[in-house]
């Protein structure tokens, strides 16, 4: 089980259960919603499933069996996510997980999206549950940014493929913007952006045309930018890159 959140919420008036369990960094509003009805939220050790339901201070609300606690402060950082690392929380082969990247942050941060298990690169980790929501819906399409080098030679016919969608076993990609950075005589170095987030998408659209990708590096969500971020490193979002974010 997750421990308890290391912060609190002060307030003196009624929150909605909804925006209590997004305060917590638990999920967004919606998915807060679902959970509700689902009945996976307590309030009080009793299962609540009432949209409207209010919490005030002293109340003890879990979500699947773990406490949580809402703050009203947001945090907001990119990491750069070093290979070997799993995106979530805790992993159960005790492999090394992004959380561990961010432990000297008082606050408790999820990672927005994922990336693969050896898929370095970008990305970004906060207690903001609504902004996650919107950077993850499919609806938004925000685009993301990889550099990916694969195997033999990427032609023109491929990346005409590429930039159309391809078939990766049951589902036909967006259009991907694609260029080449650099060909070898036996791999190529190119850079990738797409909206959509399949389950190692990347390295299917390539796997497809017959590259096989050889690294992935995730570089940029939208215009955030990781640039010179050391892996295993980590740096606090700018006011503006936040207000950007949400204004997607």
């Amino acid at each position: 089980m997750r421990g308890l959140f290391s912060f609190a919420l002060c307030y003196n008036t009624l929150m909605r259960l909804n925006k209590y369990i997004a305060a917590a960094g638990v999920c967004s509003r919606r998915k807060a919603d679902e959970l509700i009805a689902n009945g996976n939220v307590k309030v009080n050790g009793k299962v609540v499933r009432e949209m409207g339901t209010n919490v005030e201070e002293g109340d003890s609300v879990s979500v699947n069996g773990t406490p949580i606690e809402a703050n009203e402060s947001k945090v907001y950082v990119v990491v750069n996510k070093p290979p070997g690392f799993v995106t979530s929380m805790s992993d159960d082969k005790d492999r090394p997980t992004v959380a561990q990247l961010v432990a000297d942050i008082p606050e408790r941060l999820f990672p927005v999206g994922r990336l693969d298990y050896n898929t370095t690169g970008l990305l970004i980790m906060t207690n903001d549950g609504d902004l996650t929501y919107t950077l993850t819906h499919p609806k938004h399409e925000v685009s993301k940014t990889y550099v990916a080098t694969v195997a033999g030679v990427l032609s023109n016919v491929r990346l005409a493929k590429l930039r159309k969608g391809v078939d990766i076993g049951g589902f036909v990609t967006s259009p991907a913007q694609v260029r080449v950075l650099k060909q070898n005589p036996r791999s190529a170095v190119v850079e990738i952006s797409i909206h959509e987030g399949k389950n190692r998408q990347v390295r299917k659209m390539f796997a497809a045309v017959g590259n096989k990708v050889q690294s992935l590096e995730r570089t940029a969500i939208g215009d955030i930018r990781l640039g010179r971020l050391l892996q295993g490193h980590y740096r606090k979002l700018t006011r503006a890159e936040v207000e950007y974010l949400k204004s997607l």
